[in-house]
């Protein structure tokens, strides 16, 4: 079974989905989501504090627009020149390695004199389907504790220092902790049919989110379908060794014990050239363990999702909405033939 595209009334009057995340992983999924419904809504991290993002959080004092920038290119509607604006990289001068769509959302942020209206000015801006808000408007910095008790702050810190430290993750948290999410964002997990977390990366890009006071505890308490995205790859300098269940049972501890029914992962071979640079870089992919899954009480369903070409192991963003949308549908159909559990074939 797969899902059709919806008409243009069907696609206006689509389920209500959350997608919580950041990075190319929320974003990768976002530009197949769209095209199956308008009610999207993105909540994003803003803990990034590398880069561009970094460069324009330490020169102005505004939150990084990095990961808020790419869930906005992956719904717009806009002429192609326009996308060529918002991605290009300037390659010399001052704003070296800067990107236009960045400069532009730090100018909407001087104008409107606050993040989030910035955010939400970008997106009438460039004709969004969806909606996209930063979790919080706190100025938060990611820390890291390592199992051997080593502590690191800064989210651009984490990759060198785990290699330095050689030991795994034991827990991130935020600084200042528990900031307050945006009012906005709680209202979007309050109203959502489908929850997704992930994919990305695991302790940098979805976990902060559930970091935000509330955050966990409005997915916790919501009606909705909750549904982690297994990423395709472990990641260097973060997930080395992880299997699936590692990457649940993370997301569970920092978040709550009752967030997620349901882990889709993919099961399409990795090309051997692809997995042996993989290997080299200390990434592989992920083993999906079912008989832990299953011990922790989540629901288990694999599909070929990831991209058949290209130079990085991803997913396929019409893969990966299409079978998203496949178990959202099976669910409803069994919800309304009176039965409390579900189970799709593999």
């Amino acid at each position: 079974m797969s899902a059709m595209l919806p008409s243009r009334q069907l696609w206006a009057q689509g389920p209500h989905i959350v997608a919580i995340g950041g990075g190319t992983g929320l974003s990768t999924m976002l530009r197949g989501l769209k095209k199956y419904t308008k009610n999207l809504t993105a909540i994003v991290t803003v803990s990034d504090d590398g880069g561009g993002s970094g460069m324009l959080r330490r020169d102005i004092g505004m939150l990084p627009p990095g990961d808020i920038r790419h869930c906005m290119e992956s719904l717009a509607n806009t002429e192609p020149v326009m996308q060529q604006l918002l991605t290009y990289r300037f390659e010399s001068g001052t704003l070296r390695g800067q990107c236009f769509g960045n400069l532009l959302l730090a100018a909407l942020n001087g104008v409107t004199g606050s993040f989030d209206e910035a955010v939400r000015s970008m997106g009438q801006v460039l004709a969004i389907s969806g909606t996209v808000i930063p979790v919080t408007t706190t100025d938060v910095r990611l820390t890291a504790t390592f199992e051997n008790g080593a502590y690191v702050v800064g989210e651009s810190n984490i990759f060198g220092f785990k290699k330095q430290q050689d030991c795994r993750i034991d827990h991130v948290e935020l600084l200042p902790a528990h900031p307050k999410a945006l009012p906005d964002a709680l209202d979007a997990i309050a109203a959502a049919d489908l929850i997704l977390l992930g994919p990305g990366s695991l302790y940098t890009s979805i976990i902060p989110n559930l970091l935000v006071d509330g955050v966990a505890e409005a997915i916790a308490a919501s009606d909705a379908q909750k549904i982690y995205v297994c990423n395709i790859m472990t990641q260097d300098g973060e997930t080395e060794g992880y299997t699936a269940a590692d990457h649940l049972a993370a997301l569970l501890r920092h978040g709550t014990a009752d967030m997620v029914e349901l882990c889709l992962a993919n099961s399409s071979p990795i090309p051997p050239e692809l997995a042996e640079r993989y290997r080299a870089e200390g990434a592989e992919a992920l083993t999906v363990d079912r008989e832990r899954i299953a011990q922790m009480g989540v629901e288990l369903v694999e599909r070929p999702l990831a991209s058949p070409s290209g130079d990085f192991a991803r997913h396929d963003p019409d893969a990966l909405a299409s079978a998203v949308l496949d178990i959202y549908r099976a669910r409803a159909v069994h919800i309304y033939g009176g039965r409390e559990s579900y189970r799709i074939e593999k």
